[in-house]
């Protein structure tokens, strides 16, 4: 059962990263907003409706700002008729037709598509579309069921998908692409239950992996560093840097040998600094261990308070998963923007 728990720490300890990051976009349905770049008018104007959809997308509760973000809603714009109208001073009126469309990034195909007039007025062109994009009724029933279409197609492709994605991340696994194959699995949304849970159980198994794996590369450095200078500079560097390591890695027996090691080979006269930081390793252990222990007996607690029906521990599931979703995020961060001008093809 104490598996159950491994994710608790990276909650109470990193720094409270949790705290600072935004994990709404995890566990839910997200469209981030997407107007391509060679959209053929005024940037003022493509990023005005850009913003447009966001409130669209936020006013459903659906909304996302992530540049990564594989479901998105996009626009095309059409002008249909322009007329001049005499001042002064003299205003341009166009007739524009607005395409939205929901669509998947990674597989370039579109989930459900509405159209719809509106009239601008304006001094310029740009101010005319401006002030087109303004009118776009956020309420709008196409503009809802265009959202429920594609929300419900978005559940349905995580419904029957399932098994790829969960084989595509045991591949990724393998060739130790772990942060990736925990981006992938955590954003599948809590709405397709039997896929999300199904995910969520293959993430404490390819996190302990990763654990496993990260652990290992720092107790190898601890060793060249110690090997290499074998004194007391030496070893307060390798207590710092063994200390990063997750306490549930099975690396830790190899941590503490090497401890161990370390604390055999100084000299009486190093020994006192030594043993301060050997002092402060062991606490900083000490106390992430205490702290799982109290999370442990709170969640049993709180299990039985509440008479849940299911074995799953929902206190310490929340906090695994957003230990996940803390690696998904840091992935995310760290690849390269994907919007380009040719983003979609069907958006040429």
């Amino acid at each position: 059962m104490k598996k159950l728990y491994i994710f608790l720490l990276l909650t109470i300890f990193n720094n409270q990263l949790f705290a600072q990051t935004n994990l709404g976009d995890f566990g839910r349905i997200v469209l981030a907003s997407y107007v391509p770049e060679n959209s053929g008018f005024p940037e003022e104007s493509r990023q005005f409706l850009v913003s447009r959809l966001s409130q669209v997308t936020s006013n459903f509760g659906i909304g996302s700002n992530d540049p990564n973000a594989r479901f998105v809603i996009s626009a095309k714009v059409n002008v249909l008729t322009k007329d001049i109208i005499a001042g002064p001073p003299q205003k341009i009126a166009q007739q524009l037709e607005f395409i939205l469309s929901i669509a998947d990034v990674e597989t370039q195909s579109i989930f459900s598509t509405i159209s719809f007039q509106v009239k601008g007025i304006g001094n310029s062109e740009n101010q005319a579309m401006i002030d087109a994009i303004k009118r776009i009724d956020i309420s709008n029933p196409k503009v809802k069921s265009i959202l429920e279409e594609g929300k419900n197609k978005i559940i349905n492709y995580y419904s029957t998908n399932c098994d790829f994605i969960i084989k595509a991340a045991l591949t990724d696994t393998k060739t130790g692409k772990y942060d990736k194959a925990i981006y992938d699995l955590s954003m599948v949304p809590e709405v397709c239950q039997s896929c999300y849970f199904k995910c969520l159980d293959l993430l404490t198994n390819i996190y302990q992996q990763k654990i496993d794996v990260e652990g290992r590369v720092i107790v190898t450095k601890a060793n060249s560093i110690w090997s290499a200078k074998l004194n007391t500079s030496a070893a307060e560097e390798v207590s710092e840097l063994l200390t990063s390591i997750d306490p549930n890695s099975s690396a830790q027996m190899e941590a503490k040998l090497l401890i161990n090691k370390i604390d055999k080979k100084l000299r009486a006269d190093q020994k006192a600094r030594w043993e301060f930081k050997l002092k402060q390793y062991n606490d900083r252990i000490a106390l992430k261990k205490e702290s799982m222990r109290i999370a442990e007996e709170k969640s049993k607690r709180d299990a039985i308070a509440s008479e849940l029906s299911s074995n799953r521990n929902f206190e310490l599931d929340k906090m695994r998963i957003n230990s996940y979703r803390e690696v998904a995020i840091t992935y995310a961060k760290n690849q390269p923007k994907q919007i380009t001008t040719n983003r979609f093809i069907f958006l040429r």
